[in-house]
């Protein structure tokens, strides 16, 4: 029978299905790092247990170090964080895994370096503890984020009991306006449909939009589909996706690269496959998206204004919006390009590689940030970082005013020294925009590079559209 791309990868690494009971799933790559490892490898210590195949883990420092120029142990923010960097160093060399430590030439946000490094590849099973490990699903790969008895599981296993989710498939369409990136399209996505519509789903995109996506672009749609509520995001391989990966470090090479090319096309949906749930989006006049509310699918056009409770019939709808506006510091039909920022900030395992980097240095060259406006461009991998700098990007970035900082979560979870102060509002390229999520008392507006530039020079959200 013809079947979906997620279904092809789901069978071809099942190892046990038995009635009454979840099915095993094969681990090829097992991404980690020192935020959620620390108690999965602590219960290997106390069970006596050995990593069952250390070659195909990775683990990388990300979440808790500093990103200041020329950082150190000393600019750790907090004992605890020094404690987790350090955790994860001993036991990356006691369990003999791979780790890429804040020092390391090719350190940077997991889910940046991971398909930078071609250590995630098309057809793969990846997993990691962190949520957005969906990223990797820009590759053709089911990528899933795991809890910590998970990592364990998977430690000692190699190895995940894993419920099979619904499959979905969202089709988007339509030839975007200049400026228009693939966060818009990921922000407009979740406000049409909601941010729990991918439950218990693999959600593979399609359509002529996706397709004309960058793999960086893909990346930042499947990054964005746990913000939908799904499980994972999926994109087919095709010939972007294979000139994406030659090449890279850990990737086949020569003849073996071009055998697994063509098995790696052949993921790709059957025609007459059925998913459990489809939807089409048109993007041919889809402005850049702002959110306004404390959930990435409270947002609107760049464009639009702050919606009116007073005009919403459903009571608890009403009060979400309340609440939002309340925590926000916004008020009903404010329009959005009238909102001033004190933040920018460009990074996050969202939008941080050098593709992100080159589109905000478009809007800021030869202009300079807004006064009394912050602005921070974190780099998601010292690659990336390179990279920029040899094009001339951290110069731009400098020149107009921006802080040009070391690679790592930095702002989008605020547990390492960068973060906002209560009230202070910010124009971010991360991808949560919860109540605190960047510091107590923090309002966070997701947007894209591309907005999140223009924001920057205006000092209030400008619609790159016009610039």
């Amino acid at each position: 029978m013809p079947r979906t791309m997620f279904e092809k990868i789901w069978d071809a690494h099942v190892v046990r299905d038995q009635p009454g009971e979840v099915p095993m799933l094969y681990i090829d790559r097992h991404l980690t790092h020192e935020a959620t490892s620390p108690q999965a490898f602590a219960g290997l210590r106390t069970r006596g247990l050995p990593v069952h195949r250390p070659e195909t883990v990775v683990a990388v420092i990300d979440h808790n170090v500093p990103t200041v120029p020329g950082r150190s142990l000393i600019d750790v923010v907090d004992d605890q964080s020094a404690m987790c960097i350090r955790t994860m160093e001993d036991n990356a060399r006691d369990f003999g895994v791979a780790l890429l430590d804040m020092n390391d030439a090719d350190q940077g946000i997991v889910h940046v370096v991971g398909p930078e490094l071609g250590l995630s590849l098309p057809g793969m099973t990846v997993v990691c503890g962190d949520s957005h490990t969906s990223t990797h699903g820009a590759l053709g790969i089911f990528a899933v984020g795991i809890g910590t008895s998970e990592v364990e599981h998977v430690l000692a296993t190699q190895c995940l009991l894993q419920s099979k989710p619904k499959t979905m498939n969202i089709r988007i369409d339509g030839t975007p306006a200049p400026g228009v990136s693939a966060k818009d399209l990921a922000l407009a996505m979740i406000g049409r449909l909601g941010t729990d519509v991918g439950t218990h789903h693999v959600i593979e995109f399609s359509g002529s939009a996706v397709g004309s996506l960058t793999i960086e672009g893909r990346m930042t749609l499947c990054n964005m589909a746990i913000e939908a509520g799904a499980r994972a995001g999926m994109v087919a391989p095709d010939d972007v996706t294979i000139e994406y990966v030659r090449g890279r470090r850990f990737a086949p090479a020569d003849d073996l690269f071009e055998l697994a090319a063509e098995q790696w096309k052949s993921l790709a949906t059957d025609p007459g496959a059925r998913f459990d749930a489809e939807y089409r989006l048109d993007v041919e006049d889809l402005a850049p998206q702002v959110t306004w509310g404390t959930t990435p699918g409270m947002v609107t056009d760049v464009t639009g204004t702050v919606p009116d409770p007073d005009e919403e019939s459903d009571p608890v709808a009403r009060a979400g919006i309340e609440q939002a506006l309340e925590y926000m510091g916004l008020e009903p039909g404010q329009r959005l390009q009238d909102v001033k920022v004190d933040t920018v900030f460009i990074g996050s395992c969202t939008n941080s590689r050098v593709e992100d980097l080159r589109t905000a240095a478009g809007y800021v060259a030869g202009r300079r940030v807004a006064p009394d406006v912050r602005a921070i461009v974190v780099p998601g991998s010292m690659g990336v970082r390179r990279q920029a700098e040899e094009e001339g990007l951290a110069d731009i970035f400098r020149q107009a005013g921006f802080e040009w900082r070391e690679p790592g979560c930095s702002m989008c979870i605020a547990m390492n020294g960068d973060h906002l102060v209560a009230g202070e509002r910010c124009a971010s390229t991360s991808n949560r925009n919860f109540e605190g999520r960047q510091g107590r008392g923090g309002r966070t507006h997701l947007v894209s590079p591309a907005t999140a530039a223009a924001t920057a020079v205006t000092g209030r959200f400008a619609d790159v559209r016009g610039m």
